[in-house]
C-alpha cells in the first residue's frame, strides 16, 4: 500500500475549491440539456471524460496504472474498486473513460445542480435503507451492462478512513450472479492522500496506483437467475464465494 507523510494542514483549499469548480462546471451544461430535451450519452461520456483529465492535470496526480489489456474493448463489465476518497471519481473516470456511470449514494442526488446533473447523465441512486428501490437501483444497473455501458460499485458502501479495506455489502454481487456479469476487480491506492480524512484541504503531486485486475465471470460460481425454493443455499454459497474472490483480487493490488 502507497505511504505518504503528507500533512492535512499543508493541503491546499485554492486546490479544492477548483475541483469543485470543474464539477459543477460540467454539471450546469447537462442540467441545461435536461430542461430542454436534449440529454445525450456520447455528451455526456465526453464531458466526464474531460472532467477527471482536468482534475488529474490540475491536482497532478501521478498515475501508475497496470492491467489495462484486461479492459477489454466492446466488453461491459460489473467494475467494483475499493473506496479511499472522493478523487477515486475522476481517477477511475481518467483511466476507463466517458462510458462508465456509479451506483452511488441518495445523499449525493440532494446536493445542487451536481445532483440533478448526475441523475441526468445516467448515474445510479441507491438507497440501502430501502431493499426494494436498492434491488430496483440494481435491476437498472443490470440493463445498463447489458447496454454496454460499464457500472461501477464500491461494495464497501463508504470511505475507508485508513485506506484498509472495510467490509463488503452484498447487494452488487447478488447482482453479478442474478444477471451473470462479469465482474472487474479494481484496487485504487493512493487518492487518500489527495484529501485525507476530515480536511477539506487537498494535495497534488500524489502518486496514485490503480490495478486493473483479470475480470471474474460470476457464471463460473454455478448459480443462474434469482435464488429460488431449495436453491437459497446454494446461492448464498456462491455469492459469497463469489464476494472472496473479487476482494482477495482487489487486496493483491496493495
Amino acid at each position: 500500500m502507497l505511504s505518504s507523510r503528507l500533512s492535512p494542514e499543508r493541503g491546499s483549499l485554492a486546490l479544492s475549491l477548483r475541483t469543485v469548480y470543474e464539477t459543477f462546471a460540467i454539471s450546469w451544461p447537462t442540467v441545461v440539456d435536461a430542461a430542454l430535451g436534449r440529454v445525450r450519452k456520447d455528451v455526456c461520456d465526453e464531458r466526464l471524460r474531460s472532467w477527471s483529465q482536468k482534475i488529474v492535470a490540475h491536482t497532478r496526480i501521478h498515475l501508475d496504472v497496470r492491467g489495462r489489456e484486461h479492459l477489454e474493448k466492446g466488453s461491459s463489465f460489473l467494475v467494483m474498486s475499493n473506496h479511499q476518497s472522493h478523487y477515486d471519481i475522476p481517477v477511475v473516470f481518467a483511466v476507463v473513460g466517458g462510458n462508465i456511470r456509479m451506483i452511488t449514494k441518495k445523499e449525493l442526488f440532494k446536493v445542487p445542480v451536481f445532483g440533478a446533473a448526475m441523475r441526468e447523465a445516467g448515474f445510479i441512486e441507491i438507497d440501502r435503507s430501502n431493499r426494494q428501490r436498492a434491488v430496483e437501483s440494481l435491476e437498472i444497473a443490470k440493463k445498463m451492462v447489458a447496454e454496454r455501458v460499464h457500472v461501477w460499485i464500491a461494495p464497501e458502501g463508504t470511505r475507508s478512513r485508513t485506506g484498509e479495506l472495510l467490509p463488503f455489502k452484498k447487494g452488487g454481487f447478488n447482482l453479478a450472479l442474478e444477471a451473470q456479469l462479469s465482474v472487474l476487480p479494481v484496487t485504487i491506492d493512493g487518492t487518500k492522500d489527495i484529501l485525507p480524512p476530515d480536511t477539506m484541504r487537498s494535495h497534488a503531486d500524489v502518486n496514485v496506483k490503480i490495478v486493473i485486475h483479470p475480470p471474474i465471470d460470476a457464471r463460473a460460481y454455478g448459480s443462474n437467475g434469482r435464488p429460488g425454493e431449495g436453491r437459497v443455499a446454494d446461492f448464498k454459497a456462491s455469492r459469497d464465494k463469489l464476494m472472496r474472490d473479487v476482494r482477495e483480487a482487489i487486496e493483491r493490488g496493495f
